[in-house]
């Protein structure tokens, strides 16, 4: 059966797969949601005998109705290559009593890199089969991951170019250099004077400014995103929470029909979503667990049903989850409203106004399947120094998070059920964090000797992602206020500098 996309935001026409990933956003502002979750048609026995790419395929097949198999299966099989440094792409790590799904075995060495490995051959095939002329303008704001992956993935794809802002001081020093050096003649990322949502909210107003749309159209460009707003970015994220549920039972670790939690580390809310997705799909997802760090307006939303905005916002030593507007929700909150457009977009234009929203008795009914809390910065390094201690297994500060939650979770609910936790960056990208937490002592230590360091406390190799940026020279070196985004926009593509 067909899946079609629809806006959260209004009832306009829907629209196939491919459209629905060259926009990104819908006309008017809303996200692309499917008319329907499908079904599993494999059973979880069959997928566990299955590779990461056959079971790849079996979820976006579902998905991705418009495209043909011959289509899919070419993506799949340029994205999930040798480029992963393992052949099972997102091992499982049993730990301290849970099971870590290493998402940060790509090139970029964070989870971001699952879904931005596939969507630039999912975007061009996209074109391919719209009859798109006009080369694809990548716009994308990073709380630090989705910045570089999105880099590494587009660098060099003939027909596009991408521009990344991120918070100039809002990130650490590894997931800098890795944007920064970036090559690739279509390549630009500037740093911006504010946090991460003064970025994201910039991106959408661009997203959203017909008049600037217009002007590049006439010049041969059109806006696409790479974000996790776009539904090319979601929908891949589903695939290893199938593959992790499957390879649990085909090593005997769960029972047929036996549920496991998952505990992600959430910021702008797409990772868990997609958890939710897989669990709507029929996948034995029990609970879902959603961490926050210190930011933490979605613990708050779970425990009030009221999401506020109005807050303080703090750099934390996760970065990527350091955002006060968590952008997926949205799909949630049409989700939970029975997917009804209006009363979703009577919440967003609530949180652009006033800056939060509160949702009604039955919607929040509807969020049983979640439960969040949150980690703060003591707690998040504890974390990290207790596994190392116990079973010398090292997380980076995210995955922390989440591992912090979850034994919260385990504690206040006596759920000694199987949890598997998204571990989504490697702990050579947060190394000065991660080596604080284990020993104290590299207030003064260079980041990269703080690498070596760590991969003799945590036997296990440098990866690749960080041995190429010691010592390369960066590229970009732009720098805006949030309010000259626009003008950054224009001068990159017309101008072709910053």
């Amino acid at each position: 059966m067909e899946v079609l996309y629809k806006s959260t935001r209004s009832g306009e026409k829907p629209v196939r797969a491919s459209e629905a990933i060259l926009k990104g956003l819908a006309d008017d502002g809303g996200l692309f949601v499917p008319d329907h979750i499908p079904v599993m048609d494999k059973s979880l026995r069959e997928l566990s005998q299955m590779t990461y790419q056959e079971t790849a395929y079996e979820v976006m097949k579902l998905f991705f109705t418009d495209f043909s198999e011959e289509e899919l299966k070419s993506c799949i099989e340029k994205a999930y290559d040798s480029k992963f440094d393992t052949e099972a792409v997102v091992p499982l790590a049993e730990a301290g009593g849970a099971y870590y799904l290493e998402l940060f075995h790509g090139p970029t060495i964070a989870f971001k890199d699952m879904a931005l490995s596939i969507l630039p051959h999912l975007m061009i095939t996209s074109a391919r089969k719209n009859n798109v002329k006009n080369e694809i303008v990548i716009l994308t704001a990073t709380s630090g991951d989705t910045g570089k992956a999105a880099l590494a993935g587009f660098a060099g794809v003939e027909g596009t170019r991408i521009m990344v802002f991120y918070p100039k001081g809002g990130v650490s020093p590894i997931q800098e250099k890795q944007m920064v050096t970036q090559t690739g003649a279509n390549t630009c990322v500037v740093g911006i004077h504010g946090n991460f949502d003064d970025a994201q909210t910039g991106v959408k107003r661009i997203f959203s400014d017909r008049e600037l749309a217009e002007e590049l159209a006439e010049q041969g460009f059109q806006f696409s995103s790479a974000n996790s707003i776009n539904i090319g970015r979601l929908i891949p994220q589903i695939c290893y929470y199938v593959y992790a549920c499957a390879r649990l039972l085909a090593e005997g670790r769960v029972e047929e029909g036996e549920t496991v939690n998952a505990a992600v580390p959430t910021g702008n809310f797409g990772n868990i979503l997609a958890a939710y997705y897989a669990k709507r799909m029929g996948l034995p997802i029990g609970k879902l667990i959603c961490a926050s760090n210190e930011n933490k307006v979605l613990y708050d939303f779970f425990r009030t049903g009221t999401y506020d905005r109005n807050r303080e916002f703090i750099l934390t030593s996760s970065p990527s989850m350091d955002i006060l507007v968590s952008s997926n929700l949205e799909r949630l909150i049409y989700h939970i409203a029975g997917d009804d457009f209006g009363k979703n977009r009577e919440l967003m234009e609530a949180l652009t106004s006033r800056g939060s929203y509160e949702i009604t008795e039955e919607m929040s009914a509807a969020l049983k399947d979640f439960y969040g809390n949150f980690a703060d910065e003591a707690e998040t390094a504890e974390e990290i120094r207790r596994l190392y201690e116990s079973c010398g297994y090292v997380v980076d500060t995210h995955t922390a998070v989440a591992s912090a939650v979850y034994r919260k979770y385990a504690v206040q609910t006596g759920d000694k059920g199987k949890t598997i936790i998204a571990s989504t960056a490697s702990p050579f990208k947060f190394t000065r964090s991660v080596m604080k937490a284990i020993d104290g002592k590299c207030q003064d230590t260079d980041d990269f000797a703080l690498v070596d360091r760590l991969s003799v406390l945590a036997n296990v190799e440098v990866p690749r992602a960080v041995e190429e940026i010691r010592s390369a020279p960066v590229i970009h070196r732009g720098e805006c206020d949030a309010r000259d985004m626009k003008d950054a926009v224009r001068k990159f593509l017309l101008e072709g500098r910053i």
